[in-house]
Formats: structure tokens, C-alpha cells, sequence
């Protein structure tokens, strides 16, 4: 029996990234990356990744973990309780992060927060009630937010809007909806971040909308230890995989890689206050 072809894939090296830019959304405190943590920084940096932000889930994962990236400056934080850990959620929890916020000038942003009408974990009203208390405290911190929205999305805008955050810096993570969901997130003024499905070849919905997303409100994102891009796909994800996604986002918007690479980093600049 002849053994399996072992597949040949680019490395990310190869996109040809020529200036240090930002990956906005990696969980690099996850126990995926215990084993290898310091090579996969190593190779983020030597891929073209001059940022990375880390998101924490809740104010345990911050506190219990955020002692990794000590000797990391690249990496800032964003710090939220993820819809689906939102029936944990207790008012100490709110008021751990409203301190953890005011003490960490790493910390960006807030988020992940929002509604997932996807996994069937946490009762709808539970996971708008620690959305809404979120946006309360991003509000009164005067800090953007970085929504995680699936399968809810017209809920999510429904909340959004009855809260008054049109207009306020928001970043609507791991889009993947067509072109009219785009435009819907754009009329707000707020940001849209691109993951590594947009890669996929099946993927039209989501190709489609990024050529419409100006270029000023796109920013990428790997999500990993998830969502790994092509030719990676199959495989854990990590930071410098989200060259592949700028090639892809750059193939569509018929760029230069590193023209596109530059204008995202330069929003995510922008956005996070980096």
C-alpha cells in the first residue's frame, strides 16, 4: 500500500510581506498554544505581524493568564464574557473588568461580546442582558467594543440600535454575511474584520461582500486556534497565518498585498488606539 502524499503548503513567509501590520483577533491564552507559544510569536513576527490582539474571555482568562504575554509588548488585549459563558456571568465579573480596565492600559477594547443564536447554551434574554451590561461598561469607560454575532444578527443590530452605539466605535468580528449585511454595519460607521474562511473556495457570500467593505473599515483577523485559512485549512490556526487572508482580501479588491495590508493595519491602528 503506497503511503499518502504529504501536502506541500506555502508559508506564510511567502505572501511577501514587507511592513510590520496587526492581527486584531487571536486566543493565544488557549491551551492550543501552551506547547509552542514562543515559536508562534516568533513566527507572527517574521510573517509580518507587528501586533496581535489577544482576546480574553472573561475576567478569570485575564487575570489567570495575561502574565504570558509580559515579555510580548506587541501584543494588547481586549477583554469580554463570550455570549456562550454568559449564564456564568455575575455582577463581580462587571466590576472585575470595569478595574482590570482602568488598571491595563493593554487592554483596548471590549470584547468579545454578544448574541450566538447558534450553540443552544445560554437562554436568548441571559445572553442580551450581559450584552447590554458590556456595552454599558464600554460606554462608560469610553472604550470601543468587538462584537461576536452568529446566527443573531438582526437581533444584534436591534440591541445595538436601542442602546444608541451607531456612530461609536465598534468592530463586528469574524464577519462572514453577504454584501447587504456589510453595507447595513458600514451605514453605522463601524468596522468589519475579515477571517480566514473568506479564503475558502466555496465561499462566495463572503467574497462577494468584501469587495464591497471600503477599504477604510476592514481589518483581518485570524481568530485562531480557529479558522484556519487555506492553504492551512485543516490545520490549528496562529497569527501569521493572516497573510493568507490579506493575499485573499487583497486578490478580491484587485490590490497590492501590501498596499491592503498596510490600509487594515493602519485602521486597526486607529481603531484600538495602538
Amino acid at each position: 500500500m503506497s503511503k499518502k502524499k504529504k501536502k506541500n503548503r506555502a508559508l506564510p513567509q511567502s505572501v511577501g510581506i514587507n511592513i510590520p501590520g496587526v492581527e486584531t483577533h487571536a486566543h493565544l491564552d488557549l491551551e492550543e498554544f501552551r506547547e509552542d507559544f514562543t515559536e508562534v510569536l516568533a513566527r507572527a513576527k517574521e510573517s509580518g505581524v507587528g501586533k496581535i490582539g489577544n482576546v480574553f474571555l472573561g475576567p478569570q482568562a485575564y487575570h489567570e493568564n495575561k502574565g504570558l504575554f509580559a515579555d510580548y509588548q506587541e501584543v494588547f488585549f481586549l477583554l469580554g464574557v463570550h455570549p456562550n459563558d454568559s449564564g456564568k456571568f455575575v455582577d463581580e465579573d462587571l466590576e472585575a473588568m470595569r478595574d482590570a480596565f482602568k488598571a491595563d492600559p493593554r487592554l483596548k477594547a471590549v470584547g468579545e461580546i454578544g448574541l450566538d443564536f447558534y450553540w443552544d447554551r445560554v437562554p436568548y434574554d441571559v445572553q442580551e442582558d450581559v450584552f447590554r451590561k458590556q456595552l454599558q461598561l464600554a460606554e462608560d469607560l469610553d472604550l470601543p467594543v468587538v462584537i461576536h454575532s452568529r446566527d443573531a444578527h438582526e437581533r444584534t443590530f436591534d440591541v445595538l440600535e436601542d442602546f444608541g452605539w451607531s456612530g461609536k466605535p465598534l468592530l463586528w468580528h469574524c464577519f462572514g454575511g453577504d454584501a447587504e449585511t456589510a453595507q447595513r454595519i458600514i451605514e453605522h460607521g463601524w468596522y468589519i474584520s475579515i477571517p480566514g474562511p473568506v479564503t475558502y473556495k466555496k465561499n462566495e457570500i463572503a467574497q462577494e461582500a468584501v469587495k464591497s467593505i471600503p477599504l477604510d473599515r476592514l481589518v483581518l483577523e485570524t481568530d485562531c486556534p480557529f479558522l484556519t485559512p487555506e492553504p492551512w485549512r485543516g490545520k490549528r490556526n496562529e497569527p501569521a497565518f493572516v497573510v493568507f487572508t490579506a493575499a485573499k482580501v487583497a486578490e478580491l479588491k484587485g490590490m497590492d498585498v501590501n498596499e491592503l495590508w498596510k490600509a487594515c493595519s493602519d485602521n486597526a491602528h486607529r481603531f484600538f488606539s495602538l
